[in-house]
């Protein structure tokens, strides 16, 4: 074999990695009929099938999957030297990070300035979007790391390597006043909490029913930036983590309880290929005991 079309095998390894044609054609911008295409003068080179049909879905041969292994490596070599070399960028480093909407803005935006150097070396570039979403961008080699409230997909993927920063306890503030002692002060107000697809939102239900609350729910949100603006707004209740209070957008709003028994974690998502980017070394070496215990010296007053 003289001659293998590298945009034939590419072609495939997108297949291969996006389970099917029409999602694969979608990433590349191409049509079906036209990566069918590639990928049947590819078997034809290979003089043999590389995917076969179960159902409705593709599924690779024994040949494909040969195929895959060696492309996969090569591709993802390809990509990691692409990184290196993209690093420099007028004469700074690029540092490109997802963060889950879910978390929490305020201690996302500290974890990330913590590793940042005084030089301004680093050229940072922040993408909000869901978990998923920002998985997708993450193993498309489109982003550095990501931020998020659980490791989720990351344990599936050998190649996708997740730490857990730490923890915070969740807070419920409001800028009305309440009556009642915490927690049934919460059945006061309307609630404003995270949605059912997010940890924390998961956790609030379990809690709200071990404590017997009968709570009402005016709102779940994904992006926690928008919950709060609906409860500084006068709308309701609204979580946060406990370290929110110390915020300069805090001081008209009220601490109502918190909890222990709720946490909202963090952990940082990145693929093997970047350890050596140098702000997720650094943030991997990084003790965050004192920030997520609120000991942050730059927000005491």
């Amino acid at each position: 074999m003289s001659h293998l079309n590298y945009n034939h095998l590419y072609y495939f390894w997108m297949v291969k990695r996006h389970g099917s044609v029409t999602q694969a054609a979608e990433a590349l911008c191409l049509t079906p009929q036209t990566v069918t295409g590639q990928i049947r003068a590819l078997e034809g080179r290979l003089k043999g099938e590389l995917f076969k049909r179960v159902g409705r879905c593709l599924e690779a041969t024994e040949l494909g999957e040969l195929v895959f292994r060696y492309s996969d490596k090569m591709f993802n070599l390809s990509y990691e030297m692409l990184d290196t070399l993209n690093y420099q960028r007028d004469q700074h480093i690029i540092f490109e990070v997802g963060i889950a909407d879910a978390l929490s803005k305020a201690m996302a935006s500290r974890i990330i300035l913590s590793v940042m150097p005084e030089d301004n070396s680093i050229h940072l570039a922040c993408y909000e979007a869901t978990h998923d979403s920002l998985m997708s961008r993450l193993r498309e080699h489109k982003l550095d790391m990501i931020l998020s409230d659980c490791a989720g997909e990351s344990l599936k993927y050998p190649e996708i390597f997740s730490k857990k920063l730490g923890q915070c306890s969740i807070g419920f503030f409001s800028t009305k006043p309440v009556t009642q002692a915490f927690p049934a002060c919460l059945e006061e107000q309307p609630l404003l909490i995270p949605s059912r697809r997010t940890s924390l939102g998961q956790q609030l239900h379990r809690w709200f029913d071990d404590n017997g609350l009968n709570v009402k729910i005016l709102g779940e949100f994904d992006d926690s930036a928008m919950m709060k603006s609906f409860g500084f707004f006068h709308q309701g209740i609204f979580v946060a983590p406990t370290i929110y209070q110390q915020d300069p957008e805090a001081r008209n709003i009220s601490l109502v309880g918190q909890t222990d028994q709720i946490q909202q974690e963090f952990h940082v998502i990145f693929a093997e290929r970047m350890i050596k980017h140098p702000a997720l070394k650094r943030l991997l070496e990084t003790d965050f005991t004192q920030l997520f215990a609120g000991l942050d010296l730059r927000v005491q007053v």
